[in-house]
């Protein structure tokens, strides 16, 4: 079995750049330009992790194609590349994300359930639910310590290159949103609409 490695380890191997660390997954983006060209592309996915124990998430749209691993996956990573190179066809890191709902519970084991069956998703661990087919963002459970009744407890978390952070939190500031937080800050970032409806914006940095 490959050895777990930090999100920072990652990002320090050669041959990656292409890559970015969200959350538990590593993302790249390629732009393809076509269907034709994205299922050739796959295709040649598809013959380098033939042998491999964990198959990549892969999303084929008409202008690119998105790649996930894990980040244990820097090899295979490192391969999809190269591959991607020898075709032609570039990365563009600066438009990967991943994004998460979450919900704040005193019991999560009293909600999770609930989630469970109106989305159809599958569990992963005690406080956490993904979509079998990797269409919707994940859902997990955050635990209170007391009750929150004005405020919000279901927000968004927006995982973002690390180096696009400061601008999508920025961007989402002059869009008429205003800071609750930044004292984890490049970890994540609270911020709130013009109402008062929160969402995170989070990075790899300081997850080791």
């Amino acid at each position: 079995m490959t050895e777990r490695i930090t999100a920072g380890q990652f990002h320090a191997a050669d041959g990656v750049e292409d890559w970015r660390v969200l959350y538990h997954l590593v993302s790249a983006h390629f732009r393809t330009g076509s269907f034709a060209k994205g299922v050739a592309f796959i295709n040649e996915i598809d013959r380098l992790v033939a042998t491999a124990d964990r198959r990549p998430r892969v999303d084929l749209r008409d202008a690119g194609v998105t790649v996930s691993l894990t980040s244990r996956d820097v090899a295979l990573a490192r391969q999809i590349s190269a591959a991607a190179a020898e075709l032609g066809i570039p990365a563009d890191p600066t438009v990967v994300q991943h994004v998460n709902v979450t919900i704040d519970a005193l019991v999560a084991a009293d909600v999770l359930p609930f989630w469970r069956a109106l989305l159809g998703y599958a569990p992963i661990g005690d406080d956490y639910l993904g979509d079998p087919l990797g269409r919707g963002p994940g859902l997990g459970i955050q635990t209170m310590n007391t009750p929150r009744p004005q405020r919000n407890r279901i927000h968004l978390d927006v995982a973002v290159p690390h180096e696009q952070a400061a601008a999508r939190v920025a961007a989402a500031l002059a869009a008429g949103g205003r800071l609750v937080s930044d004292a984890y800050a490049p970890r994540w970032w609270v911020l709130a609409d013009a109402e008062g409806n929160e969402a995170c914006v989070a990075t790899w940095m300081g997850r080791e």
